[in-house]
């Protein structure tokens, strides 16, 4: 069986170290090359220092790598973003343009390109939100997500190039620290409890929002790559959620295996762009066109990142 040839790009962030290792597992080790801005460790394959925005290097390494996929995973997310939107901007679309060129040119099989429930805003239905829905982004962040998917589609539509994407909630996993997200306080409040810390939250208690534990985001990616092109009818980005929670309820969850956590609320920016986004989805089109069923909730997830984590930092178990 001849594998595909794979180069992530934006490998050394939260998703993109995990995502490697999960495709070298499926496609072998030495096909999948893992790219970011910097020289990357630890990885058990083949790695590239490449900047995404340079589109001559980028058609380089896929001519030298003879790849025919491309998962491009850089970005600057939604809080790191506004603080600077031009640049932001620059980035996410500037580097997407080069993809989506090069795989054409190149005459690449699949691209993978994820979107987020941030291109979502204020007007849409903020509970359940429907697949098809008004999209309004109040970041700079999300923005570029509504222009990335539209020009996924456009260039399925004009050029054949067969792009996938889905919309990302909050992404929890121990195998890296956040990225500079707005659910970024579901990762770090897990590393404050294995250490006996209080967690200081940049949200109100009572804020609920989506989110995806890594094994299922990880797995959600895997299986939207290899479904049939004919089942898949959305060509933007599908709907995808997992579970939602507020910082209340998984402060609840961390203190039945860490009694005695404390957590405390101090709400800054993130709060209006937390308020932005849809407290629940609705992706019963992923459901449908590819079978998708996350296998994670809340209670399960708590104790496997303790588990990990406490592993990490050499502590006595905690659950």
């Amino acid at each position: 069986m001849k594998h595909d040839r794979i180069l992530i790009i934006g490998a050394g962030g939260q998703i993109g170290a995990v995502l490697s290792e999960a495709l070298r597992e499926v496609h072998g080790t030495d096909n999948v090359i893992a790219s970011d801005l910097r020289q990357l460790d630890g990885h058990s394959g083949p790695t590239e220092i490449l900047d995404a925005l340079d589109a001559s290097a980028l058609e380089a390494a896929v001519k030298k790598w003879r790849v025919n996929q491309i998962y491009h995973l850089a970005a600057i997310l939604s809080a790191t973003g506004e603080k600077d939107p031009m640049r932001a901007w620059d980035i996410n679309m500037r580097s997407l343009f080069n993809v989506l060129e090069t795989s054409r040119i190149c005459n690449l099989k699949k691209v993978y390109f994820p979107s987020s429930i941030a291109v979502f805003g204020r007007e849409a239905a903020h509970r359940n939100t429907p697949q098809y829905e008004v999209l309004i982004p109040e970041t700079v962040y999300g923005i570029s997500k509504v222009a990335g998917e539209n020009w996924a589609n456009y260039y399925y539509r004009r050029y054949g190039l067969d792009v996938r994407s889905m919309r990302y909630p909050g992404i929890i996993g121990y195998q890296s620290m956040p990225g500079g997200g707005t659910t970024d306080y579901a990762v770090d409040i897990y590393h404050y409890a294995v250490q006996q810390k209080p967690y200081e939250c940049f949200l109100t208690q009572d804020t609920s929002l989506p989110m995806l534990y890594m094994p299922d985001a990880i797995r959600a990616t895997l299986e939207l790559m290899e479904a049939p092109a004919n089942r898949l009818s959305v060509r933007t980005s599908y709907n995808l959620a997992g579970m939602s929670f507020t910082p209340a309820e998984i402060a609840a969850s961390i203190s039945k295996q860490v009694p005695g956590f404390r957590i405390t609320y101090k709400p800054d920016f993130r709060q209006a762009i937390a308020d932005s986004w849809p407290a629940s989805i609705d992706d019963s089109a992923a459901r449908n066109d590819w079978g998708w069923k996350p296998e994670f909730d809340l209670d399960a997830m708590t104790k496997d990142m303790l588990h990990h984590l406490a592993l990490k930092y050499g502590l006595k178990e905690v659950v």
